[in-house]
């Protein structure tokens, strides 16, 4: 029985002595985990900053970016509204002429003076839109070009008009190499 008694008190001490530093261990994992804890505080807190920062620089930018839409919108619309004015004003001349022309028509029994005038006007207004990048499409003797000319009939013709463009119907015009209006021709069998 002392035996028994001798092993009892010879756990009791080992499980004293276990259990001090134990007791030892927890209390330093208190210290770390109150380190642990603080770090982890102050890493949320500049997280937090910088999601308040990021977020206000998002809005300040969202906000600049609807600002540049609008603004360019309105520049658009502006430029379309007032698209027209330069090829108006360079055509208030023609204007001004076809009033004189009308005047001398009504009071002058001169055709030749009228048929003059007219035809000045004519070449006044041309060179106002060939300034301006207007080509006329002048595709007589050409071959036929289904992406260029608009077929609106074909003729019996010669061999050598065949697949070739014989006569125009309606001038074609084209701005700056774009083609505005396609010429209507006449094509050879």
């Amino acid at each position: 029985m002392e035996e028994n008694k001798s092993k009892v008190i010879e756990q009791e001490q080992v499980n004293d002595s276990v259990t001090e530093p134990e007791i030892v261990e927890s209390g330093s994992e208190n210290i770390e985990n109150e380190q642990t804890d603080d770090n982890r505080d102050s890493q949320l807190n500049e997280l937090t900053e910088k999601l308040a920062e990021l977020q206000d620089r998002y809005l300040r930018l969202s906000a600049e970016f609807d600002n540049y839409r609008k603004r360019t919108l309105k520049e658009r619309y502006e430029l379309i509204k007032t698209a027209g004015e330069d090829i108006l004003k360079d055509m208030l001349p023609v204007l001004d002429d076809f009033d004189r022309a009308m005047t001398v028509m009504n009071t002058s029994d001169s055709i030749d003076a009228f048929l003059e005038g007219t035809n000045l006007i004519y070449n006044k207004f041309k060179s106002i839109l060939e300034s301006k990048g207007l080509t006329e499409i002048n595709p007589v003797g050409a071959e036929f070009d289904p992406d260029i000319h608009e077929a609106i009939a074909k003729i019996k013709g010669t061999d050598k008009q065949s697949g070739k463009i014989i006569d125009v119907t309606q001038k074609g015009y084209s701005l700056n190499e774009k083609i505005i209006r396609h010429p209507k021709v006449v094509i050879g069998e």
